[in-house]
């Protein structure tokens, strides 16, 4: 089974795929989606939708996981967030795959065992928990500690 991990932004989206076997996991890819902020929001969002359909389409996730959106003090930038985090729930769901949410600092307590813990830490995790693995920024590899997470924790909801 492979679960696909998302960490939604207008301006770089992460993806990060794990293929589960049991109670193993094992990395399969991971990347970002970067957006051209002299582009148009609609064709940003349209960029972020296109590119993940083809990864759902080449890696074919069965399940999604997402990090819960965060306010800001910009309500701008939360604006566009939300905008990014619906166009990445979607993609997933017009296949019918189902997206689960998660708090950051779960995620964190799920890959590291500190729910506070510092990007290099979580970063520093997914790399030894997923051998082989090298994220291309810090967008892929917390996608990849969401999908880390969802393995995690999904076990509690089934």
């Amino acid at each position: 089974m492979r679960i696909l991990g998302l960490d939604p932004s207008l301006s770089s989206t992460g993806w990060g795929i794990i293929e589960v076997e049991g109670n193993k996991m094992k990395y399969v890819a991971d990347g970002f989606i970067k957006t051209d902020p002299k582009m148009p929001i609609y064709q940003r969002l349209a960029a972020i939708h296109n590119e993940l359909a083809k990864i759902i389409e080449t890696y074919k996730p069965v399940e999604a996981a997402i990090e819960q959106v965060f306010l800001n003090d910009n309500p701008s930038s939360t604006i566009k967030l939300s905008m990014a985090r619906g166009v990445v729930i979607l993609a997933p769901a017009l296949k019918d795959i189902p997206v689960v949410e998660y708090e950051p600092n779960k995620i964190k307590k799920a890959v590291v065992g500190v729910g506070k813990a510092e990007k290099q830490q979580v970063e520093t995790m997914v790399k030894i928990l997923l051998p082989g693995c090298k994220p291309k920024n810090n967008d892929s590899s917390d996608a990849l500690a969401i999908a880390i997470a969802h393995f995690n924790y999904r076990g509690a909801r089934y």
